[in-house]
Parts: structure tokens; C-alpha cells; sequence
């Protein structure tokens, strides 16, 4: 038996779910999907199934469907086994809650009431992706979904051209050839970028190449399953010298040489050593 039951308090208690394998659950999620009074989930058939997995009853305690489309009605009925001091867990179908899941107008009504919310961490396709992707993690953007109308995917798109981290978004395999086209024509088809594919199932893959190359894998192919797809950050495209130089004396002036230096780096997509030495340079003179 992996799991333990325990009185909880009297609270919100989201859950991270498996995005694939399912051993990969936390402990401390069996412990509270065990002893909650009351199981709130995105999809009931998926919880079931997770629970009988696990080895874990539900007994004749409520199981009850909220997702995007419940309505303020299943939130209100949740907030009430809240006000009567009961303990209830939710989870989404597979991931964290609230990411690019369904949970925040629960947690929002939730806190504003008074009552304790928090989380039994766990998986996150997010966190998957960047870990294995292959490109930095020192920053990063998520940008969720992207729209389906090729006008508004493309503006969106521009919208975080010049976002200083690694992009991350959650694409629809019939839709990821066409979104990489896209992203080629408006980011710049030399931007290194990663196709992550049902990560953590048996067919996991990871592709990584230029936005060029992974677009024209991806139009030539019939991709199935979960994608996130990963794009580099902007490497400083026409950016030269004197302006890298320009914005490190800039810096300088209320900065320390590192945190002046880093920050320029992560701007203009540059490598830190010579962004480093420059500033140290620029310091002595």
C-alpha cells in the first residue's frame, strides 16, 4: 500500500496528476486523494482509473466533475463542502492544476473566502519539456495554446518575438506543422527550437533543430499525441557590438559588474563569459 490516510484540514488541496506513466505520482498525492472528503476532478473516468491504479478507495465519498464548462454551479458546490469545514482535493486529467488547466476561478473563489488552498506537487509537461529540450532554462516564457486562425496565431506569435526566455507552448499534433511555419516566417527560421512528444509514455521523442528544419519534419509528418513545442529565445539578431557595449555602460552605471553583465547577456541572447569580460573591461577603464 503507497498511500496513507491522515485527517486533513479543512481546505482546497489541488493535485498534480500523471501526464503519462502513471507510477509517476507523488506519495504525498496518494496521501491526500486517500484522505480528502470530498475529490474534485476535470475528467471523473480518468480519476477513477487513477485511483483503482493505485490501489487507492474512494469509499462513499463524492466524486465530483468540474471543468471548464462546469459552470459557477459545480464551483459554488464545491465552495460549500468548503464552508462546511470538509477537505477537497482536485485534480485535473493529467498535469498541475491551473496549467493550461482548468482550477483558477476555484482557487481565486476559494482564497477570497478564507479557506486554505495548496498543492501536492507533481508532474507538469511544462517542466518535462524544458529538462529535456536541450535549450536554456535560465528563463523562460509559457505561452500555453496558441490560437487555431493563422492571423491570430501569427500575431500572437509576434507578441513574444522578443521575450527574453526560452517559449513554451502546448500545440494539437494536427495543428503543429502549420504553428512552426508560422513561428519560422515570424521568430526567424534560424531559431534553434524542440518538438517534445508524449513525454513520459513509451513513445516519448524529443526533435530538436532549427524552426526550418522542425517545420518541415513536421509538415511531412502525422504526429500523434501530447506536444509541447520549444523555441529559443532571439540571439541578438542585428545586434552589434556598439549596442551591446552601449547597453553594459548603461548598466553599469546602477549595476555590479555581474548582475550588469547577465542581465545584457540574457537581452541580447549573447554568451555571459564575453559579456563578462567586456564589462569588467568597461569597469577598469
Amino acid at each position: 500500500m503507497n498511500y496513507k490516510t491522515e485527517k486533513l484540514r479543512p481546505g482546497l488541496y489541488f493535485v498534480a496528476t500523471p501526464i503519462g506513466t502513471a507510477r509517476d505520482i507523488t506519495l504525498r498525492a496518494l496521501d491526500v486523494l486517500a484522505s480528502a472528503d470530498v475529490i474534485a476532478a476535470e475528467d471523473t473516468r480518468s480519476m477513477r482509473r487513477l485511483l483503482e491504479i493505485h490501489g487507492v478507495p474512494l469509499g462513499d465519498r463524492p466524486l465530483i466533475s468540474y471543468h471548464d464548462h462546469s459552470g459557477a454551479g459545480a464551483r459554488e458546490k464545491l465552495l460549500g463542502f468548503l464552508a462546511d469545514g470538509r477537505s477537497v482535493a482536485y485534480a485535473s486529467e493529467a498535469g498541475t492544476p491551473l496549467i493550461a488547466d482548468p482550477g483558477y476561478h476555484l482557487s481565486r473563489a476559494a482564497a477570497e473566502a478564507g479557506h486554505l488552498v495548496t498543492l501536492a506537487p507533481g508532474p507538469s509537461a511544462v517542466a518535462t519539456a524544458l529538462t529535456l529540450a536541450g535549450l536554456p532554462t535560465d528563463a523562460f516564457f509559457f505561452a500555453g495554446f496558441l490560437p487555431s486562425a493563422k492571423s491570430a496565431r501569427r500575431s500572437a506569435l509576434q507578441a513574444v518575438k522578443d521575450v527574453p526566455g526560452t517559449l513554451v507552448f502546448y500545440e494539437s499534433p494536427k495543428r503543429v506543422g502549420a504553428m512552426l511555419s508560422d513561428a519560422a516566417e515570424v521568430l526567424g527560421a534560424g531559431r534553434e527550437a524542440a518538438i517534445c512528444r508524449e513525454l513520459t509514455k513509451k513513445f516519448e521523442e524529443v526533435l530538436r533543430g532549427s524552426l526550418s528544419e522542425l517545420s518541415s519534419v513536421a509538415l511531412e509528418r502525422n504526429f500523434k499525441g501530447e506536444i509541447v513545442v520549444l523555441i529559443d529565445r532571439a540571439r541578438g539578431e542585428g545586434a552589434g557590438e556598439d549596442d551591446i557595449e552601449a547597453a553594459l555602460v548603461t548598466a553599469l552605471e546602477t549595476m555590479s559588474v555581474r548582475d550588469a553583465s547577465e542581465a545584457v547577456a540574457q537581452a541580447f541572447g549573447a554568451h555571459k563569459r564575453k559579456i563578462y569580460q567586456l564589462a569588467l573591461k568597461l569597469k577598469k577603464d
